[in-house]
Parts: C-alpha cells; sequence; structure tokens
C-alpha cells in the first residue's frame, strides 16, 4: 500500500508517500514564517494554499507506484490551514478515486514513534508548539495521563523570546543561549502528571526584566520546564508499569530535553525512543504512516463526512489498527520498588522510601525538590491522619537524605484492585482533607492502597496545604485522569468516585473540576 499523506495543522506545509512494503518514506515541507510574533492564522492558511499543491506534486512524484489511499491531518490545529489541507485532501481523492483517511494529527506523532521503535505499548510524550502531554494506551484508546494545564511547550517558549525580542521560532534560540547561561531558580509546577507553565513564563520575563543575563534565563527556563516534562513523563511509567517510552513534536528536538529523557529512561531501566528528527516537528510523513495503518483497518472516512475538527483531543480516537496492549502490570513483588522519584523497601512491617537524586535535573533543583517534598510528605501525612483518613504511620524522618520510613499499609495498589467501593471511599478521603485544607497533590490509584475494602491514602509528595477551591479540584482531575489510564472501563468507576465526594457536600469542588477539564489542550 502506497498512501499520499498531507500536514497542516499550523505551520508545515508538508506532504509524503509511505509505501508499507519498503517502509520507506518520501517528506516534502514547505514551512511558515512569520515575519514578526508567533503564527498567525490567516498568513498561515494563505501559506498552505500557495505551498501545498508544490508539496504534493514533488511528492507524488517521488511515488514508485499508484497511490492507494490519501490521509490528512484532520486536527487538531488552526482551522483556516485545516480546511486548506482537507479541501486538497477531498480533491485528491476523488480524482485518483483511492479512499480518504482522516487522521488525528497528535496520534500520528506518538504512532510514528511506535512504529520506527518497534515498542509494543510505550507511553508517549508530545512536546509541540501548542501541545504538551503525556498518552498511553488503555483499552482501545490513547489516554492522556497527564498534559499542560494552560499553555504548549513550544508556545511558552515563544512567549518569553517575543518579550526579549528574538524572532520566530524561539526554541533553538533558548538552547542556543542557554548552552552560555547560569541556571537560575524559577516556579516549578506539576501536580500529578499535569503541569503549568504560565508561572514560569512571567518569572522568566520579570527575570530578564530585573537585568539577569538572557543567558542565565534561558538556562534556567530550558532546566525546569524541560526536567517538569521529564518528571511527568516518569510518572507515567511509574503508573502504568510500562518501560517503553517515545517522544514526539518539534520541541522534543531539543538535545538539552532529550538528554533528560535518556537519563530518566537508564536510571530506571526503561527504553526510550527518539524519531529522526524529520519525523519530530510537523510532518507528513507521519500522517501517511498512520494513515496507512487506519486504511488497512478499514478506518476511512467519506467525502461528506470528512470534516476539519480544530479540537479534536486524541482520547477521541477509537485505535482499531494495532493489536491489543500487553497484559496489564501486576502488584510488585520485589522487596525494594522503583517508584517515579524514590525507591521504597520493606522490611519487617516498615517502609523506607528514599528520593533518589535524579541526575537529570540541575543539582540545585534536584536538591530542593527532594527535600521540600520530603519536608511536606512528612508533615501533611501526619495531618491527614489525624483528619481521619487512613494514612501510614510516620516513623521516621532524615531531611538531609530525603528518607522517611513509614508502616507498611495494604496488600496491593489500587492500580491492581479497583473497584466500585474502594474509589468511592478514595472519594471520602479527598473529601475529608480538603476540608482539612490539605491537598493530596499526586491521588493516582499508585498511591492507593488497598487491604480489603480498606484504603490508605498514601505518599503526599506533591501535597500542600490550600483552601482554594482550585487545588481541591486539581486532586479530583488527577485521580480521575489515572483511573482513566489504568482501568478498564474507567467511567462507572469516575462517576462513583464524584458522587461519594459530593455526598461530602463538595459541590463547587466538582463545579471547578468541569472548569479545569474544560482547560485542556482542544476541549
Amino acid at each position: 500500500m502506497r498512501v499520499l499523506g498531507i500536514e497542516g495543522t499550523a505551520w508545515a506545509a508538508s506532504a509524503a508517500v509511505y509505501d508499507n512494503e519498503t517502509d520507506d518514506v518520501f517528506i516534502e515541507t514547505d514551512p511558515y514564517q512569520p515575519e514578526s510574533g508567533g503564527i498567525h492564522p490567516r498568513e498561515a492558511a494563505e501559506h498552505m494554499r500557495e505551498a501545498i499543491p508544490s508539496v504534493v506534486e514533488t511528492a507524488l512524484s517521488a511515488a514508485t507506484g499508484p497511490i492507494d489511499a490519501v490521509a490528512f491531518s484532520r486536527g487538531p490545529g488552526l482551522g483556516p490551514c485545516l480546511r486548506v489541507v482537507g479541501t486538497a485532501a477531498r480533491a485528491l481523492a476523488q480524482s485518483l478515486d483511492v479512499s480518504l483517511v482522516g487522521v488525528n494529527h497528535m496520534v500520528a506523532h506518538l504512532e510514528i514513534g511506535r512504529h520506527r521503535s518497534g515498542f509494543d505499548s510505550p507511553v508517549c510524550l508530545n512536546v509541540s508548539g501548542a501541545n504538551a502531554h503525556v498518552l498511553g494506551y488503555r483499552n482501545g484508546r490513547y489516554r492522556v495521563l497527564g498534559e499542560t494545564m494552560d499553555t504548549g511547550a513550544g508556545n511558552a517558549i515563544d512567549k518569553f523570546t517575543r518579550h526579549v525580542g528574538w524572532t520566530h521560532p524561539g526554541g533553538p534560540k533558548v538552547e542556543e543561549a542557554a548552552n552560555d547561561g547560569e541556571y537560575v531558580d524559577l516556579p516549578y509546577v506539576v501536580k500529578g502528571m499535569d503541569f503549568s507553565f504560565s508561572g514560569i513564563m512571567s518569572a522568566a520575563k520579570q527575570a530578564y526584566d530585573d537585568g539577569v543575563p538572557v543567558e542565565d534565563v534561558s538556562r534556567g527556563l530550558q532546566e525546569t520546564m524541560f526536567a517538569m516534562l521529564t518528571e511527568v513523563s516518569e510518572r507515567a511509567l511509574s503508573l502504568t508499569g510500562r518501560d517503553e517510552l517515545v517522544v514526539g513534536g518539534g520541541v522534543a528536538q531539543n538535545e538539552r530535553l532529550q538528554e533528560m529523557l535518556r537519563e530518566m529512561a537508564d536510571q530506571r531501566g526503561a527504553n526510550l525512543h527518539v524519531p529522526d528528527p524529520r519525523f519530530l516537528g510537523d510532518n507528513a510523513g507521519m500522517i501517511a504512516v498512520l494513515g496507512a495503518m487506519m486504511a488497512a483497518a478499514g478506518e476511512t472516512v467519506a467525502v461528506e463526512d470528512s470534516g476539519i475538527d480544530a479540537d479534536y483531543r486524541p482520547d477521541q480516537v477509537p485505535v482499531t489498527w494495532r493489536p491489543g496492549e500487553p497484559p496489564a502490570p501486576g502488584g510488585d513483588r520485589s522487596d525494594e520498588i522503583r517508584g517515579a522519584e524514590a525507591v521504597v523497601t520493606v522490611e519487617d512491617g516498615l517502609v523506607t522510601k528514599r528520593r533518589v537524586p535524579k541526575t537529570y535535573r540541575h543539582p540545585a533543583l534536584d536538591e530542593r525538590l527532594r527535600r521540600e517534598r520530603t519536608v511536606e510528605e512528612a508533615r501533611l501525612t501526619h495531618d491527614a491522619r489525624r483528619a481521619g483518613v487512613p494514612t501510614p504511620v510516620l516513623r521516621d524522618v532524615d531531611v538531609r537524605e530525603s528518607t522517611l520510613v513509614v508502616e507498611f499499609v495494604g496488600e496491593r495498589d489500587l492500580r491492581d484492585a479497583v473497584g466500585t467501593t474502594r474509589v468511592q471511599s478514595v472519594g471520602e478521603h479527598l473529601a475529608t482533607i480538603h476540608g482539612e485544607g490539605i491537598v493530596s497533590g499526586d491521588p493516582t490509584t499508585r498511591n492507593v492502597r488497598v487491604d480489603g475494602p480498606r484504603t490508605y491514602l498514601i505518599d503526599f509528595g506533591l501535597g500542600y496545604y490550600s483552601q482554594d477551591v482550585e487545588d481541591h479540584a486539581m486532586d479530583l482531575h488527577v485521580f480521575e485522569q489515572s483511573l482513566r489510564g489504568t482501568a478498564d472501563e474507567p467511567e462507572p468507576l469516575v462517576s462513583a468516585f464524584e458522587g461519594a465526594y459530593a455526598d461530602a457536600g463538595q459541590d463547587a469542588v466538582l463545579d471547578q473540576l468541569r472548569a479545569i477539564e474544560g482547560r485542556g489542550r482542544y476541549q
């Protein structure tokens, strides 16, 4: 099968031909370059109209035989650009009398990594201009395990570079400047596997305005943002029990980000695949490759039903073209367990949790995070228990060594024994600690232990004290994302969890949860 792919979600007018017999991919791309500022949707669409015919012609001239299907980026992206590409794809499919395939751009980033790596069921970190999220496959769909709650990674960097007067794109300029800079401390915001870049952007701009050398701000910006992305990737690997990670998106071309991810993967014995640079940025090659998989599975679309979707989320796509996922990971049976940020040993009914140094993080940042999280976990574990929520009893704290000793609780993680009664119990526990002004920070199905019907909240390392409804709602959001990433039938469990939480009279928190869900990319 030979598939013509056409990409045009934002800046890249691109066409490709993929031959699945030889696995050869030919790509032709004509990028849009704004004269100033960021991407202007109208100008980008005009560029698409001018460039698509020529890149398609070049790609077709490289084909070694007839085209069997036309695939196009259906979304997400800029509506004006997507409409140009959609129109071109429909016209070509009709003129060639072949099938039409509408591809989700973000799933294509993931699938090109899975295809080129040969991995079975990897977690994927997508980091592009408008996006930053972590995906994992579960029960026929790619689930969003974590994502930015405000702006995409590339757009966040571009906001800083526009502030200092640099032209688009800003990412390569920050990478170059950071090589000559000294690290400066900037806000680090991770909530479960979600993250936020708005605070770090404001702080970076202010630091520059206050006279901090732009090279130093660039170094701090790069070290902090990429450490956040690496941490949430490791959290996703820990939650899902997987040991394969692929990356996608234009920002993933940054060598420092790749270095961080590689160090993290090496430390936990995981495998990392970074696709060739031509497959990282927006490109039609990934559209053609996924288009071939979908066409072979019968996932084609009639012309009259092929409208674009500028808000097309990856978790909306039924994944019918790939084999079933490997068996779900079982509970930990070793006396030494590696979590997302700590090594846990169990002996004589006691758990020793040591936050190990993360060599991918700048030493100053790593030391600060390990110290702060150890202190907060000790305080919050004690206070949550005092509020009536089952937690481990704290036995010892060594802040200098970032080590806690607590009693062993539960038989297994909730991830490995999820059920309606148990998630209702979690809803009740979270309502209780929220009433006391405590935020768990990371209430995933791996941070809840179960023993029969009894559930225990553990690991308050990302927690803090707050009476803010927004912070309480983020706890619910994190837990529900983890359910969707680890349970076969998550929606009834989500409903049961919210019902139990609502019974505690926390309606304002649930209203805010709906608002948070609407902030995810392409809602």
